[in-house]
């Protein structure tokens, strides 16, 4: 049952949705893929915005059926149990955590590149992203909600502005040939945008946090889609368009499109456009994982005394510290690393692949037979088996920490051997134990009958 406290609404929810969707990808891939593919780039875009459709609708029913701050991992507990979800859960909080510092920095770099900052600030701006989205966290995402409805407003009027004042620059020649690197250059880029487009998990750790979530989530994951593909396209479109074959020289291909407007404070407009991006999707992020946290330990996978504000409408204020501070052992890592990216963002796609493969098996096991929600799990689920093949190597980080699930699991097990059968601390398990399953069959019996 959703709390009253729980109030985020139609709005707020695409906004954070966006935010997670969109995020740096708006920055730099529109370049990167016209680098690879040329004009046929626009054909990768929409061919992921289809792909996307699946695996957006499949997370999307989830989270209306079964909203819960444990999210994904609460889904593969009910379909698969507790180690599974334990190992979802722990690649979520300790893998998908590792993209928070590549953000931060991804935005502080692009920020120096275009103001003309000295790139020693970089790791200073970045620090500074991480802060002020923890700070908005502490309020909870009820605020969180409004904060990010404005920076997505922010952003999607900046990308109307740079397409409009872009297109008219677009020439047709510019178009041909159309497939200069062949179909191989398109699946490239189609590889690229499959990054861009993900995100979809972050919304079914909040999900309890909408006033009514079986109306609302199914609504904002379509805006979303729309509003994301609708985005993507454009650029993609008049980067090809106005810039040709040197759309993909630069890492700044917004302030290129911004430059071929005739927009005088290009720099300083884009520059805004790369700190609204990553406050926005650390911001989002930040919610789920605090979520998250919070609800791993209510089921003892993290210490108990992190479970505090678990609850729909509350905020996990300890959560939110933990989370905090991975980030900052993180970006300390970054820091050390040289900038050094790539590592981190590796670490980051292939827990969101793992992640993605059993949350879709577990979608499949859910959700009613033949609904429009199981048919959308199904095809994701192939998909996502796809994806595992491809990140190979970089699957060890996920395979660690599900042998850290496996770990805890046996301790936990044996701790329940070893403990009284009688006295108060027993009792108070035995009860919250019950409490749980009755609840958790209760939602279960309620969400069947929906």
């Amino acid at each position: 049952m959703t709390s009253p406290a729980a109030r985020l609404g139609l709005a707020q929810g695409v906004a954070l949705y966006l935010a997670s969707v969109l995020g740096t990808g708006l920055l730099v891939l529109p370049g990167l893929a016209a680098r690879v593919a040329g004009p046929a780039s626009v054909v990768a875009v929409a061919a992921v915005t289809l792909l996307a459709i699946p695996l957006a609708g499949a997370f999307g029913a989830l989270a209306a059926r079964y909203p819960d701050p444990g999210g994904v991992a609460s889904s593969v507990r009910k379909a698969l149990g507790p180690t599974a979800a334990r190992a979802t859960g722990y690649w979520f909080l300790f893998g998908v955590a590792a993209g928070g510092p590549v953000v931060a920095t991804l935005g502080a770099r692009y920020i120096a590149t275009v103001v003309g900052i000295d790139t020693g600030a970089v790791p200073v701006l970045a620090l500074a992203f991480l802060a002020v989205t923890f700070a908005a966290n502490l309020f909870g995402v009820h605020v969180t909600g409004w904060v990010q409805l404005a920076l997505t407003a922010l952003l999607l009027a900046v990308v109307v502005l740079v397409v409009a004042v872009a297109a008219p620059a677009v020439e047709a020649v510019r178009f041909t040939p159309f497939l200069p690197h062949g179909w191989g250059g398109v699946g490239t880029a189609i590889v690229m945008f499959v990054w861009a487009f993900a995100g979809w998990e972050v919304g079914t750790h909040i999900s309890g946090e909408f006033a009514r979530p079986r109306r609302t989530i199914p609504i904002a994951t379509a805006i979303t889609l729309v509003l994301a593909g609708a985005s993507y396209l454009a650029l993609q479109v008049v980067t090809v368009g106005a810039l040709g074959g040197a759309a993909g020289d630069g890492d700044v291909v917004l302030l290129d499109l911004a430059r071929a407007g005739g927009i005088e404070a290009a720099p300083a407009l884009i520059g805004v456009v790369a700190g609204i991006v990553a406050v926005g999707v650390l911001n989002v992020y930040l919610a789920a994982f605090a979520k998250l946290g919070a609800s791993l330990a209510s089921t003892g996978d993290l210490p108990r005394a992190l479970s505090r504000g678990v609850e729909n409408g509350a905020v996990p204020r300890r959560a939110l510290v933990l989370v905090f501070g991975l980030q900052l052992l993180y970006f300390a890592t970054v820091v050390l690393a040289g900038l050094d990216l790539q590592p981190f963002i590796l670490i980051h796609t292939a827990s969101m692949v793992a992640i993605y493969a059993l949350g879709m098996i577990a979608a499949v096991r859910l959700l009613p037979w033949k609904s429009a929600g199981w048919w959308f799990a199904v095809i994701a689920a192939v998909l996502t088996l796809g994806l595992l093949v491809l990140a190979g190597a970089a699957l060890v980080v996920p395979a660690a920490l599900a042998l850290a699930a496996v770990a805890v699991g046996v301790v936990q097990r044996r701790r329940r051997r070893g403990a009284p059968v009688d006295g108060d601390a027993a009792s108070s398990d035995l009860l919250a134990s019950g409490a749980a399953v009755q609840d958790g069959t209760a939602r279960g019996d309620e969400a069947l009958r929906a």
